[in-house]
């Protein structure tokens, strides 16, 4: 299966899911998050606060990719998605699924990232050697974007290259053991990942070009509908723990507890989380956020992937896909 069928199956079974999420059960919430990737809101997670402020039990489940989490929030398995990636949640919201975005998660340029094999001794300089390589990439993901963004950068022809669809534990895996030439990922896989090999730009040198790389809290438009103030109750306690890690106060008490629930030893966890930055809720609902930011990036990621073949066709905007209300509620509770 070529790598366009991959995007466009995924994209056409999230469409035939669409509508059929299931109602709320009355006493718990089922909530999508990544393990090894270490923030504020697991201190909360693991510490009660949630339970506590919803007066239910939250469900946790972990996911490999934001187009999993697509994909379970559209059969109603799961009513919240912490920190999915922007690409994931647009080729999703590209293909009909009614999702909204009801945060910014993180902001990461530095932790979302390509890798070249060492033995290949290929840097930004000599990018354009990287046609015909292997790369193993998770579809559809911020990755995955970023990969495209590259290349058309170094001006490499993604269609002379063997693109293999690889969640990024799985990438890191097959790269370590000499399988493939590129691999791209995010948090701890991406870690590993640099053991073996080299990016080609640093975090801010994709910024400079406009790759930027950020996860949001999405929801199915119906939960954001029927259960406005159960959200905002949810997002006010995520604001509450970035708050608490903002101010520098409770890094070593939270720290800990984040890296035991992200399954990761304490100097990772320090690692990672050092190169993300959790804007606050007045930052989150300015103009650079969900005040015409996101909105307007998602249409470029969008045309990336349309131009690509991964996707047929992008919104005309996807300012529908940014819901402010359930945040603007949270900030006064």
């Amino acid at each position: 299966m070529t790598i366009k069928n991959r995007l466009l199956g995924a994209a056409a079974g999230v469409a035939l899911l669409t509508g059929s999420q299931a109602a709320l059960a009355a006493d718990s919430l089922t909530v999508a998050y990544f393990l090894e990737w270490p923030m504020p809101f697991q201190y909360a997670k693991a510490t009660g606060m949630y339970d506590e402020a919803l007066g239910m039990e939250v469900n946790w489940v972990s996911f490999d990719a934001g187009t999993a989490m697509s994909a379970a929030m559209a059969s109603g398995d799961v009513q919240i998605s912490v920190s999915q990636g922007v690409p994931p949640f647009v080729v999703a919201a590209s293909a009909g699924q009614d999702l909204q975005i009801v945060d910014v998660a993180v902001s990461y340029s530095e932790n979302d990232n390509c890798v070249v094999a060492e033995a290949l001794e290929i840097d930004k300089e000599s990018a354009g050697e990287l046609e015909g390589k292997k790369v193993g990439v998770p579809i559809g993901t911020a990755a995955h974007y970023g990969f495209l963004s590259q290349m058309s950068h170094f001006g490499v022809d993604v269609s002379t290259m063997e693109i293999v669809d690889m969640a990024p534990a799985d990438g890191a895996a097959a790269f370590a053991q000499g399988n493939l030439d590129m691999v791209c990922g995010w948090g701890g896989a991406l870690r590993r990942m640099q053991e073996h090999g080299n990016v080609l730009l640093t975090g801010a040198e994709k910024e400079e070009l406009g790759i930027l790389v950020f996860d949001v809290t999405s929801v199915p438009a119906s939960f954001a509908a029927e259960e406005a103030e159960l959200l905002s109750k949810f997002l006010a306690v995520t604001a509450k723990a970035n708050a608490m890690w903002n101010s520098g106060e409770n890094t070593d008490a939270m720290l800990e507890v984040i890296a035991k629930d992200a399954g990761m030893d304490l100097d990772a966890t320090r690692e990672t989380i050092a190169t993300f930055t959790f804007p606050s809720v007045e930052e989150q609902l300015g103009e650079k956020w969900l005040g015409g930011g996101a909105a307007e990036f998602m249409l470029g990621v969008a045309k990336v992937f349309k131009d690509a073949g991964s996707i047929p066709a992008a919104l005309d905007t996807y300012e529908d896909s940014v819901n402010t209300g359930p945040l603007t509620a949270a900030s006064s509770m």
